[in-house]
Parts: C-alpha cells; structure tokens; sequence
C-alpha cells in the first residue's frame, strides 16, 4: 500500500480523544464496554482517546473510528477531526494518454449506427411485410369462390327460445353492526426522569435499539408495557426510574454508578 492509500495524520491538539474519555466517563462506561459495542480491540479504543493514530491502526480507518466512537456516546466531533488534522487524501488523477485521430472516431461512430440501422431493418421489414400481406400460401376467401357458385343462403332461422330465466340472486343486506371501537393506547407504565446528563441504552424484546446516547438534564422517558427488555443507565444516581407512578430504587441494580436491569412483561424490573 503507498502513501497516497493513507490518510494524513498530524499531531492532533488536545480536541477528539479527551471528549471522547470525558463522555465516555459521564456515561459511566468502561474501555471494555466501548471496545465491546464497537467491536474494536481496546489498544484501538485507548488509542483514539489518546490521539494516538499510529496505534490506532491503518491510518485508512482513523476518521471513521472516530466518528463511530462519537456516535456510540451521542456526541459530535466533527469540528474536532478538521482541527486533529486528519483528511482523506485524493487520488491520484488519471490521464488517458490513448490518442484517437478524429477521423477514425468519425469512422467507428458511422459504422456503429449503420449496423445498428441494417439489423432494424433485417428485423422489422419482414415482420411488416407478414402483417399487411397476410399469412402465406394461404388462399384468401374470395379468390378460393367461383364466379359462377351460387349465392348463399342465410340459415332458416330457427324458432325463438323464451330467454332463460334471469338467475335468482341474493339480497344484499347492509350489516346494523356498529363499528369496532379503537382501542385505546396503552397507559405508560415505565417512566424516567433525568435529573442530569446521562448515558442511555434502551433495548425492546425483539432486540431493536428504542434509545441510545447521552441525554441532557430534563429528559424525560415513557414506555408502555411490555415495549421495554432491558435498560442500561449511566450516572444512575441522577435518573429516577417511576413504575405506575411510584418510584423504584435502582440501587440493588447499581455497579459504578451504571444501573442494568431488564424489565418483564408485566413491567417488573430486576437486575441482569
């Protein structure tokens, strides 16, 4: 692989890796709960957050591990990666050095249109001599009489039938049935409240993601019944967690002040 495949990567001033701790640290997560989720060695983790790009690998991916690394903790660096110095170079240009004289361009072009005009016509011409001649061999109707042959006679018509009966049908009756009332949108009976920034993860039971990332002070959470299979709450001690209006204590669920708990059917929570 050249230079010109590689991404330049200067010395970065202190910008992307130390948000990237700092947000990593307020969401209460480990190096191995990032390496984990991003599906990166650990060495490439401390790396990035050390602006250390040599370590991060080939230089190729540095700009998209920074950025997948800023996703996961729901922030933005883009700002951060211009000023790290860390760009794309641009391929190298192509220059055909193939040179065509115009006239044998001229002459290819003309020899493509005109094969292109000769197999039309080999292909509609005869298509269209078939359907304004007829089919061939064919006899038509008039030449096949002879001219003495006597005129037709229209068939004795025969006696009118009474026509069929007309088929009995059945009679449409509009159904008096009232329709079926809406059903009403189940009560939330799962609710959070964040009372500071916050790092969020919320799973449904078949797998998808229904909240991920850093939630500001103020937020607030409401989950129906049976939409929730497991949370995993950062800063834990600033969220309060409200089941059916009545407040649960996550501190059975707490590790490092980081909350993990599924949730059942029925809205009960325990830890995972």
């Amino acid at each position: 692989m050249t230079s010109q495949d590689h991404f330049i990567a200067q010395p970065a001033p202190a910008g992307c890796g130390i948000r990237l701790r700092q947000a990593r640290e307020a969401a209460g997560l480990r190096i191995e709960d990032v390496a984990t989720r991003l599906k990166m060695p650990i060495r490439v983790v401390q790396a990035l957050e050390n602006d250390d790009w040599d370590r991060a690998g080939a230089a190729v991916f540095v700009r998209g591990q920074l950025r997948s690394y800023a996703k996961l903790l729901g922030i933005r660096i883009d700002d951060a990666i211009e000023m790290a110095g860390v760009r794309q170079i641009e391929p190298s240009e192509i220059v055909s050095h193939v040179h065509t004289p115009p006239l044998q361009r001229l002459f290819e072009q003309t020899a493509r249109r005109l094969v292109y005009v000769v197999m039309t016509a080999v292909i509609v011409v005869p298509v269209w001599m078939m359907a304004t001649r007829g089919p061939v061999g064919l006899p038509s109707q008039d030449d096949s009489a002879g001219l003495d042959a006597p005129p037709r006679q229209p068939p004795a018509q025969t006696a009118s039938k009474a026509p069929a009966p007309a088929r009995d049908r059945a009679p449409m009756v509009a159904s008096l049935a009232p329709p079926l009332a809406s059903q009403p949108a189940p009560a939330p009976t799962l609710k959070l409240r964040m009372n500071g920034d916050s790092w969020m993860e919320v799973i449904a039971p078949d797998g998808r993601r229904l909240e991920q990332g850093l939630l500001p002070a103020g937020t607030e959470l409401s989950y129906a019944e049976g939409e929730v299979a497991r949370m995993v709450i950062g800063n834990a001690s600033a969220v309060e967690v409200l089941k059916s209006g009545q407040l649960v204590d996550t501190e059975p669920f707490r590790r490092a002040n980081v909350a993990r708990f599924t949730v059942s059917s029925d809205g009960s929570l325990a830890p995972e």
